[in-house]
């Protein structure tokens, strides 16, 4: 067995925080040659950390040169830190393309013998920046929808009581006709209302979720609803340990994406074609928000409909906006709330024939 020398076995003890980092980092000398790489650059590579120590970085890129001038410079104190893109090379089966990443080389304590290679997705950059925009526009929306919630909530009861005492003072069942539209139509609104305000005055109720009773909770209430020509496929993984949640709002949400489907397929229904698929997967180093989760359970909803129109594509979880005549607009919202209270996120990825929302919630 290898003893290390004092100093670098202090290295090794500090490099070992890069583990806890959600983007790929490698610490190299001058020529390239790795001395350490963290979990993350391993899992991406797709070989272990013991395969890739003392083989020169540059082997895996597919255009080695950039980042050969930028350690040899920074070695040499030409600068502190170089920025460039890439292309990483992957041993993983089934990603033969390189990967676009975003490189930093940067000095270290010791940069004539030590340099600090970081690397980030830029797709996955592209995400973070859209999901911190989402998350801002979410929260915005939902005090605007609550303030605005109450400000309608208060005149409608002075409406719906003002029609029902002149209803009482009017001679004509032609005009008392006329106060009950009022009245109709002013129970319709505060029902709105009601929706609006009702993630915000529920507790969240706090126990143990397991995602499969959930899902077939939501499978067996929409194939009640369509006993013909739709089918949901279940394709979970049972490994997937319970977490802390609340259950009902879970239902809620998944309920409220599913039955949105449904919605959509309803020309698929009617040819007898039509299929959801409820698919439950452990996803490994996941960032949400700013938030690294070490595991999180991934829920995809996907169906076989028209798919999401693209002008509603980036409008699609925003409050009263719906691609359906005579919808609300409110469920996917409503959806994106409860996940939100999980610590969690929704996504869309839509085309013709193929439409997937993902759900993502922090695992322990």
């Amino acid at each position: 067995m290898k003893l290390l020398r004092p100093r670098e076995s202090a290295e090794a003890k500090a490099w070992e925080t890069f583990d806890l980092l959600a983007t790929m980092v490698a610490v190299v000398q001058p020529d390239g040659t790795c001395l350490f790489v963290n979990s993350v650059l391993e899992s991406v590579i797709g070989m272990s950390r013991k395969a890739l120590l003392k083989r020169s970085m540059l082997e895996w890129f597919r255009e080695p040169a950039a980042l050969s001038e930028a350690i040899d410079a920074v070695a040499r104190n030409e600068f502190a830190t170089r920025r460039f893109e890439g292309a990483l090379r992957r041993a993983v089966v089934g990603h033969h393309e390189p990967l676009p990443v975003h490189i930093i080389v940067s000095q270290t304590e010791h940069s004539h013998t030590r340099i600090l290679v970081e690397m980030l997705e830029i797709e996955q950059q592209t995400k973070q920046d859209r999901e911190e925009r989402a998350l801002g526009q979410a929260q915005v929306t939902k005090e605007l929808i609550r303030n605005l919630a109450h400000e309608i909530k208060n005149p409608l009861g002075g409406i719906r009581g003002a029609a029902q005492l002149l209803a009482m003072d009017l001679p004509s069942p032609e005009l008392i006709e006329y106060t009950q539209v009022i009245i109709h139509e002013a129970d319709r609104l505060q029902l709105l209302v009601d929706r609006l305000l009702a993630p915000h005055r529920k507790p969240h109720v706090v126990t143990d979720v397991n995602i499969h009773e959930v899902c077939e909770r939501v499978r067996s209430l929409v194939l009640a609803e369509h006993s013909r020509g739709l089918e949901v496929v279940r394709d979970y993984d049972a490994s997937i340990p319970e977490f802390r949640g609340d259950r009902e709002q879970l239902i809620q949400a998944l309920l409220n994406i599913v039955h949105n489907a449904s919605q959509a397929l309803a020309e698929r229904i009617d040819a007898g074609d039509a299929q959801i698929v409820l698919r439950t997967r452990i996803a490994r180093q996941v960032t949400i928000g700013k938030q690294r989760n070490r595991l999180a359970l991934e829920l995809h909803i996907q169906d076989n409909g028209p798919g999401v129109p693209e002008s509603l594509r980036e409008r699609i979880f925003f409050p009263l906006v719906s691609g359906r005549e005579g919808g609300s607009g409110l469920g996917l919202t409503l959806a994106q709330t409860f996940v939100q209270q999980h610590q969690g996120m929704i996504e869309c990825d839509s085309e013709p024939g193929r439409t997937v929302f993902k759900i993502v919630i922090p695992l322990p």
